[in-house]
């Protein structure tokens, strides 16, 4: 297992070394002392770092991006297409939201095993809910995909008829799902960036729930993102 000294670490949040050390001596995040200097393995670190993308700011999330060799380039318009875009995403439950996203993805023509990358995105599902209280949910896998599984990364968008429950907290609902699948730690990470900076601007998540075709709702994505890149 890879593991990182508090200098790492903090490289990798993209947070002041001395706010890593707060965490992690109040368990907030996980680590542990070996001879009185913190250790962090990465596979935990990169879970801790998924499930509070929210909690950065816009500020964090610029620097994330940076400090994994992103620039401000497009990079959601290069992995999604409109044959990776569904409107409506016709599934009800969980399982068959995964199931369709899956054979959404196929449409790239990069999946080649469509069976392990369903079994990768409902064992992280099952680890913690990728659904937000925004009513977005981003399934994607715990680690990146080999070659044998996906041939390059990719993203597909969904919209659902009808908001269905995906695990979300309190009752909440989820009908907006982006699936996240990539080859490397690096572009999984600066694609959950961009797409946690995309879901923050102001009527976006409204033009998606209004879009009438996949065509439309491809265009909101991408013109956002050039909107995001060059506000």
């Amino acid at each position: 297992m890879e593991t990182l000294d508090i200098e790492q670490a903090a490289g990798f949040l993209s947070r002041d070394i001395r706010e890593v050390g707060k965490l992690a001596s109040r368990g907030q995040l996980p680590g542990r002392r070996v001879n009185g200097e913190w250790r962090f393995a990465m596979a935990e670190l990169k879970h801790w770092l998924e499930t509070r993308l929210h909690e950065y700011t816009e500020d964090e999330l610029q620097a994330l991006e940076a400090s994994h060799q992103g620039g401000p380039e497009p990079l959601l318009a290069g992995l999604l297409s409109e044959m990776t875009t569904a409107v409506p995403l016709v599934a009800s439950t969980r399982g068959s939201v995964l199931r369709e996203l899956v054979r959404l993805a196929e449409g790239s023509w990069q999946v080649y095993d469509p069976d392990a990358v369903l079994a990768a995105i409902t064992q992280r599902e099952e680890m913690v809910t990728t659904a937000l209280s925004s009513g977005v949910a981003i399934p994607h896998p715990h680690r990146p995909l080999s070659s044998a599984v996906l041939g390059d990364s990719l993203v597909a968008f969904g919209r659902t008829p009808r908001a269905v429950p995906f695990g979300g907290g309190r009752g909440s609902l989820t009908d907006l799902f982006f699936l996240v699948l990539c080859t490397d730690e690096r572009t999984h990470l600066r694609v959950l960036a961009r797409l946690s900076r995309l879901l923050r601007r102001d009527g976006l998540i409204e033009q998606l729930r209004a879009a009438e075709s996949p065509n439309e709702a491809y265009d909101i994505l991408t013109g956002a993102e050039r909107e995001l890149l060059t506000g």
